[in-house]
């Protein structure tokens, strides 16, 4: 029972080192405990129906996001299926939350193939975008400025080095809370922070 332990540790630790990479402190953690982070910047992008989908769709609304890409052969899947099953529990709580999943390798993830992945994982459209449309350039220095979180993609290899982290933001597109997107993810707590941020619009 001692060596299956040991054998599952060592794995899990490979896989978080494989194409993620440890939790940076977020923007909100290098602010004063009252403070918040600054409004993430504006974009327009595209989501999994190929339709543009801008951050002002998210004004009012409090929201969750994470990075991730379709060929990822480690983290992604159960930071997706961890952020399905939020989905899943906000919409049986009443929480009224907004999902944002950003690719952090666009020109491989087309809105066709984020559309067939997420669907891989029963996302609901409805209020779960899958975002692309922009260069690898652009993802990496939104991550950077916005998220503090690093990407980069290799020039050599498929699999792009990026965070696991999940970001709860309040109406105003501050970061309020970050959470471990891969192991040990609260659901109970971050519904309970998103339902206490609608409370206080």
């Amino acid at each position: 029972m001692k060596r299956k332990s040991f054998l599952w540790l060592v794995c899990a630790l490979f896989l978080l080192t494989a194409c993620g990479e440890k939790k940076e402190e977020s923007k909100a953690e290098t602010k004063e405990e009252q403070q918040l982070s600054d409004p993430i910047a504006d974009f327009t992008y595209e989501n999994q129906s190929g339709e543009p989908f801008s951050s002002k769709s998210l004004d009012g609304k409090v929201w969750i996001a994470n990075f991730i890409f379709t060929s990822c052969t480690t983290v992604c899947p159960p930071m997706t299926s961890h952020m399905a099953k939020l989905q899943e529990k906000a919409k049986e709580e009443g929480a009224d939350v907004e999902f944002v999943s950003f690719t952090v390798d666009p020109t491989v993830d087309s809105s066709e193939k984020l559309k067939e992945f997420s669907e891989g994982f029963e996302a609901n459209s409805d209020n779960w975008q899958f975002l692309t449309g922009y260069s690898q350039e652009e993802i990496e220095t939104f991550a950077r400025e916005n998220f503090y979180m690093n990407v980069q993609k290799p020039s050599s290899g498929d699999q792009v080095i990026h965070g696991t982290t999940f970001f709860l933001l309040n109406q105003k597109g501050q970061i309020v809370k970050d959470y471990d997107g891969v192991s040990n993810v609260p659901y109970a707590d971050i519904i309970h922070e998103a339902k206490e941020l609608e409370k206080s619009s």
